[in-house]
């Protein structure tokens, strides 16, 4: 199968080859953390790393089985390692392995050792864990393809709408191209694959619970009302047949787990004026467009709106970094982007273009709130408009996928 080099997490791994530290990438289920390290090994090989002193274990292959006994991969790890040189070892779904924290620890000790794990939910990351690696290990938080790396896997770059209409429909998912290009009705069924694991293995077995009914009707809400503001009481008012005595506490369990297993992604309120981060009315977003087509229909295309919203979401955080929902008085901000060293505020809308009856009004309700921000901080409108980029006294307004297929600077 064709490998998309995932050239932004690729350089993580560069930067930090040799250091001192874990390297964590973490990820929903098949957005490509596997491929990621054979690309690494790869580089590693072009590097003169010998064959030997690269060691390899996907835990999701029965070859492996028996090492999800701690002490048995920890015995096998420290038979192979190479005296007088670096080992590299990367542990792919290393949340397979009986207290797997405690081999963590043992190998990180050993100075010519090089370790990379991965895993497909948060709770491999627990308080333990976190607790007896603090300040030892880096997380690099891996998501489906990006439209440009998607747009990589084509060597016809025409026609943008179109790939990128396909990139929504047909998903992100780096298997979801090779299916798309051989028949995109099998992609369904590839999808299906994902939800199904996700939902019954990831999330039912590990956190214990049973009721599958509720389970799937609260994720399809969640990805039903990408962008909206939401609340527990909301889902719960949605959602028939809870016992209102406990169906907040339910409700709020089911939804961390669905966060905690990387299908959904929480976005947090943030005051801007304030300067102050705000409990309620968070929205979510879906990590694959491509899966909440499969869940919901084709139907759940007509709301183009939110699904640029979410898009761009997802793509700020590829880009490192921190986004929220902003609030400036009674106005909303679709995006606060912050990172360490800038904040970076974003309208998304799927068109400014009037009709004769609406007199500039879509225009001028998206630069009301950025106007309103006092501060020096870049503004930016995206939207689907294919006329030329405008500047509205310092707030630029680009197409989203000009904007996508930008250096991951904007």
């Amino acid at each position: 199968m064709e490998r998309i080099k995932r050239e932004a997490y690729l350089s993580i791994l560069r930067n930090f080859k040799d250091q001192q530290i874990i390297k964590i990438i973490t990820g929903i289920r098949r957005c490509g953390k596997s491929t990621l390290l054979e690309l690494f090994q790869d580089y590693l090989k072009e590097s003169g790393i010998e064959e030997n002193q690269i060691i390899s274990i996907n835990f999701e292959d029965a070859d492996y089985e028996e090492l999800q006994d701690r002490k048995k991969l920890y015995e096998y790890l420290k038979a192979k390692l190479v005296k007088g040189k670096k080992t590299y070892i990367f542990l792919d779904e290393i949340q397979k392995v009986n207290e797997f924290e405690k081999t963590v620890d043992s190998l990180f000790i050993n100075k010519d050792v090089d370790l990379y794990i991965t895993g497909s939910n948060a709770w491999f990351l627990s308080s333990e864990l976190a607790t007896l690696l603090t300040g030892r290990y880096i997380e690099i938080k891996m998501l489906p393809l990006s439209f440009k790396e998607y747009l990589s896997a084509f060597e016809d770059k025409t026609d943008l709408s179109r790939k990128f209409r396909d990139y929504l429909q047909y998903s992100s998912f780096p298997q979801a191209i090779q299916l798309f290009k051989i028949n995109p009705e099998n992609i369904k069924l590839f999808l299906d694959g994902i939800y199904n694991t996700i939902l019954f293995k990831d999330v039912m077995q590990r956190k214990g619970i049973t009721d599958k009914n509720t389970l799937e009707r609260v994720t399809k809400y969640l990805y039903d009302n990408i962008g909206n503001r939401t609340s527990m009481k909301n889902i719960t008012d949605n959602i028939e047949g809870l016992e209102k005595n406990n169906s907040y506490n339910t409700v709020s369990t089911y939804v961390q787990a669905l966060i905690d297993s990387y299908i959904v992604y929480k976005a947090n309120r943030y005051d801007i004026k304030g300067k102050e981060f705000l409990k309620t009315q968070e929205k979510y977003y879906a990590v694959d467009v491509g899966l909440r087509y499969y869940m919901l229909g084709q139907g759940s295309g007509k709301d183009m709106g939110h699904i640029l919203e979410n898009v761009v979401y997802l793509e700020l955080l590829r880009r490192g970094y921190e986004v929220y929902i902003g609030k400036y008085d009674d106005l909303e901000v679709d995006f606060v982007a912050k990172n360490s060293k800038d904040t970076i505020y974003y309208q998304v809308a799927l068109t400014t273009r009037e009709s004769a009856q609406s007199n500039n009004s879509v225009l001028e309700r998206e630069l009301v709130p950025l106007k309103r921000i006092n501060d020096n901080y870049p503004k930016y409108i995206l939207t689907l408009d294919d006329d030329l980029d405008a500047d509205f006294d310092g707030i630029k307004k680009i197409n989203v996928l000009d904007w996508l297929l930008m250096e991951q600077n904007s």
